[in-house]
C-alpha cells in the first residue's frame, strides 16, 4: 500500500502528527485496533475554527474534516512506523461537527474525511461512521474526528 504515491497524486502531504493538547495519547493499540483520539484539523500549522451553519459553510467543514482525516493518516503512519502495510481496515470515524443549532448537513461535513479514507486505502476504507452536531470543540474547532483502525500484528 503506497500511501505516500496516494498522497502525492492527491496533491496532500502528510502532517507532522500533533502532539496531544491534554493528558491522554494520540493512539492506543489493543487487541489489533489502533484507537486514534480525535483529530483536529490544521491548516498552514494552525487550527481551523468556525461553526458550520454560522460562520463557516458546508464545503469549509468537507475542507475541515478532510484536514482531520489527513491528522488520522499522520497519527496511524506514526504509531506502525510507516509500514502501512499493517493496516487491514478503517473499522470506524466518529465525526464531531461544530454546528449551529439549526445545522443539520454533519454528514455532509463528515464525507471529507471519509472519501479521503476510501481514496487512500481503497475498499479499506470504507468505514461505518458518526457524524455528530456538537455546540463547542476544543480550541474551537470546526470539526473533530477520530478512528479505529484493524491492523495485522507487527
Amino acid at each position: 500500500m503506497d500511501i505516500a504515491a496516494k498522497l502525492a497524486d492527491l496533491g496532500l502531504e502528510l502532517p507532522k502528527p500533533a502532539a496531544p493538547v491534554a493528558a491522554y495519547v494520540p493512539v492506543v493499540e489493543a487487541g489489533g485496533l489502533l484507537h486514534i483520539s480525535g483529530q483536529l484539523p490544521f491548516r498552514d500549522g494552525q487550527v481551523v475554527t468556525g461553526r458550520l451553519g454560522a460562520d463557516t459553510d458546508e464545503a469549509s467543514g468537507y475542507d475541515a474534516a478532510r484536514r482531520c482525516a489527513l491528522m488520522l493518516v499522520a497519527q496511524i503512519g506514526k504509531a506502525l512506523d510507516g509500514d502501512w502495510s499493517r493496516v487491514e481496515k478503517i473499522v470506524k470515524l466518529g465525526v464531531f461537527v461544530n454546528s449551529d443549532p439549526a445545522f443539520t448537513q454533519q454528514p455532509k461535513v463528515a464525507n471529507g474525511a471519509s472519501e479521503l479514507m476510501e481514496s487512500l486505502f481503497g475498499e479499506a476504507g470504507r468505514h461505518a461512521r458518526s457524524a455528530v452536531g456538537v455546540s463547542v470543540l476544543p480550541l474551537g474547532a470546526a470539526v473533530e474526528v477520530d478512528a479505529i483502525v484493524a491492523v495485522k500484528p507487527a
